[in-house]
């Protein structure tokens, strides 16, 4: 397990889980909702101000100050939370899209769902159990409502818990065995996601120009990668308002290439190039026998994603 710093203002890179097709059994399993949002470390240390870290390690504390006050405002000394930044629709399940509307008129508000202690009093305790982590955790964080919240805990039956994901609308759960201590900077077996929504990241590789009364753009151009090829799988033409065309538009002119980054380069008349530097989150129907997206609908530009990230082995089916 790598250390984990406790005397550094920057924390190391957060514990990831596993994907999994099936649902694990067993009486050490524990089942949790699986957020749809940004996962962030919070890190308070005596006489600095907290920090929100993404999983790539940006600094996030800008964006979200709410958050972050509330952190300082919990008991109990230097501390070290792990959980992810979300904003929860009208039946309060979580959508990335809505995060990515924050700051805008009408946007929901931005909460952070809690999940995981790894310092606490100034000490680590990432090497305890889970089940310790979490009484400690449950104890620290407070139930009402607010910024902060603890993450959802399901029934200990795996099977009912993905149906009740299912019947929420939720993104997915996530099975994590009680008895594992917390591995930072490592894919962990110890935690496991299943899927209900299939939704992933794929690496933006062009786009193609707009069409009828649309102005910026007609659709992304994504993949994945095999090895250190990009292999070029649909184009994304739904899911954008005016403001996210713009948006998006500005920063792929900041990218823009003469040489296609997939390979083979798809024949796609008009298409404009970019280098593979922007990551899009995308919801999508199903994978088609020729292996493209089936259906896909932009959600946002993951920034806490690198591109090497997305993978063809990892894909989710």
């Amino acid at each position: 397990m790598s250390a984990l710093r406790t005397a550094s203002p920057v924390p190391p890179r957060p514990m990831l889980a596993t994907l999994s097709a099936d649902i694990v059994e067993g009486p050490e399993w524990v089942f949790e909702e699986k957020y749809d949002g940004i996962r962030a470390l919070a890190v308070r240390k005596q006489g600095r101000p907290v920090g929100l870290w993404s999983r790539m390690l940006q600094d996030l504390t800008a964006g979200f100050p709410h958050v972050a006050a509330a952190v300082a405002a919990l008991p109990d000394g230097d501390l070290m939370l792990d959980g992810e930044l979300v904003a929860l629709d009208e039946n309060g399940v979580s959508r990335f899209q809505l995060l990515q509307r924050r700051g805008t008129a009408g946007a929901s508000p931005t909460r952070y769902a809690v999940f995981d202690l790894l310092v606490l009093e100034g000490r680590s305790i990432a090497s305890r159990a889970l089940a310790e982590r979490r009484t400690e955790l449950e104890r620290l964080v407070p139930h009402a409502s607010g910024p902060l919240f603890l993450s959802r805990r399901l029934v200990r039956d795996g099977k009912a818990a993905y149906r009740e994901a299912k019947r929420a609308g939720w993104e997915g759960i996530i099975a994590k065995d009680e008895r594992s201590p917390y591995e930072p900077n490592a894919r962990s077996t110890a935690w496991r996601k299943v899927k209900v929504r299939k939704e992933s990241e794929f690496v933006i590789g062009g786009f193609t120009p707009p069409k009828g009364g649309r102005e910026h753009l007609g659709a992304l151009l994504v993949g994945l990668y095999r090895g250190r090829t990009l292999r070029f799988v649909g184009k994304v033409g739904t899911g954008f308002t005016r403001d996210t065309l713009g948006a998006l538009a500005a920063k792929l002119e900041r990218v823009r290439t003469d040489r296609a980054p997939f390979d083979p380069a798809p024949r796609i008349a008009g298409a404009t190039w970019v280098r593979p530097k922007l990551v899009a989150q995308l919801a999508y129907a199903e994978w088609t026998a020729d292996d493209k997206l089936r259906q896909p609908a932009f959600l946002g530009l993951r920034t806490d994603k690198d591109p090497s990230e997305c993978t063809w082995s990892s894909r989710e089916r």
